[in-house]
């Protein structure tokens, strides 16, 4: 895909491309919630309510949900360091190691927060 110097995504709808992204989402986020319930949660950043909320949804409402013009997944490689970890030159097998540590600490220092709040 072509993007000008507007943003504007050359011979296409951004919205229809935010939707077929949201879509493949959301069945990916499924398909992850209902095979292994607790990796979907780490991979996806969801708690448990969500992770059920998710596995139980209809194609029906997926399909609702997946129409909007916004982005229902979002990036969470927000500093530095995240990013950092694919240009070190390590071997593949190492940076997903070091990228799973650095989310899982990321994870548990948003529950420690969201618990004294």
């Amino acid at each position: 895909m072509e993007i000008d110097n507007d943003g504007a995504a050359g011979g296409g709808d951004i919205s229809k491309e935010i939707g077929d992204i949201n879509l493949a989402y959301m069945l990916l986020a499924q398909k992850l919630a209902k095979q292994d319930r607790a990796a979907a949660m780490y991979r996806l950043g969801v708690g448990r309510e969500l992770a059920d909320l998710l596995a139980n949804m209809s194609l029906t409402q997926i399909v609702k949900l997946a129409t909007s013009n916004f982005l229902l997944c979002s990036f969470r490689l927000e500093d530095h360091p995240m990013f950092a970890v694919f240009g070190e030159g390590k071997d593949t097998s190492l940076q997903q190691a070091h990228m799973s540590i650095l989310m899982a600490a990321r994870q548990i220092q948003t529950r420690e927060t969201d618990a004294v709040s």
